[in-house]
């Protein structure tokens, strides 16, 4: 068997043919492939319920706060896989905006989206990105962000424009650095995924296939094992159900 996480969900497609094709299973992690059907089976989280889920979070709490959000949008890179997607479109309809094509990042028109970036996931593509919208629009107040270590490198440019304190952040991960993060008041609110959950369901789906060949099915609904998500925050917002970094440090990963 083969485990994976792709960079690309098409382009590894036509490798992932020759190994199944060789009678081996082959197993998505964490991102679902194009066409999905192209692997044996995917364990992942639900990239879209997981922004829907940091959405309807900020849209409750700028509700509290009596404030229009103008959101800035810190993805992932041009390529618009299925993480990266599902994260950015979930959040932006958790929020409260026409999201056009779900299947596609920017298309959407709404005046509270200040714009859109990438970061590669990494805190100094986070800084970047961070920089570049606060020049586009320096009243901004929530940003969203593809994972914790961009939303870390965003905080430290919005700390270096002095705007720390009047700016919420929201992510997706779930790794212990960024629920501390949100335990020390650097994010809002994060959506816990379960990754070391992933790898051991892939391991054991290897280990059944091997001995007499099953295959496991997906969660209905869906094309993938949903392997679950949480919203981490220590300013629970009625109507979104959370946990607080208590349980997120017990539960984190990393």
């Amino acid at each position: 068997g083969i485990l994976i996480t792709p960079n690309d969900s098409a382009a590894i497609v036509p490798v992932l043919d020759q190994a199944r094709a060789a009678g081996i299973m082959v197993i998505a992690l964490d991102t679902p492939v194009d066409p999905a059907d192209a692997v044996d089976a995917t364990f992942a989280t639900d990239n879209f319920l997981a922004g829907e889920l940091i959405g309807q979070w900020a849209a409750a709490h700028f509700e509290e706060l009596g404030e229009e959000p103008r959101v800035a949008m810190l993805d992932l890179n041009p390529n618009q896989i299925a993480v990266d997607v599902g994260r950015d479109q979930g959040f932006l309809q958790g929020l409260g905006v026409d999201i056009a094509d779900p299947g596609r990042i920017g298309d959407e028109d709404d005046p509270r989206v200040v714009g859109h970036e990438v970061t590669e996931g990494a805190e100094e593509g986070g800084r970047t990105a961070m920089e570049n919208l606060l020049q586009r629009d320096p009243d901004l107040n929530l940003v969203y962000t593809i994972n914790e270590p961009a939303a870390a490198g965003a905080y430290e440019a919005l700390k270096a424009a002095g705007v720390e304190e009047d700016v919420v952040i929201v992510s997706v991960d779930g790794g212990c650095p960024g629920v501390q993060n949100v335990a020390d008041g650097v994010i809002g609110a994060t959506a816990m995924q379960f990754p070391l959950d992933m790898a051991a369901l892939g391991v054991e789906a290897v280990a059944a296939y091997a001995a007499d060949g099953t295959v496991p099915e997906p969660t209905e609904g869906l094309d993938f094992v949903d392997t679950g998500v949480r919203l981490i925050t220590d300013e629970p917002e009625d109507g979104v159900e959370s946990q607080d970094t208590a349980w997120g440090l017990d539960n984190c990963w990393g």
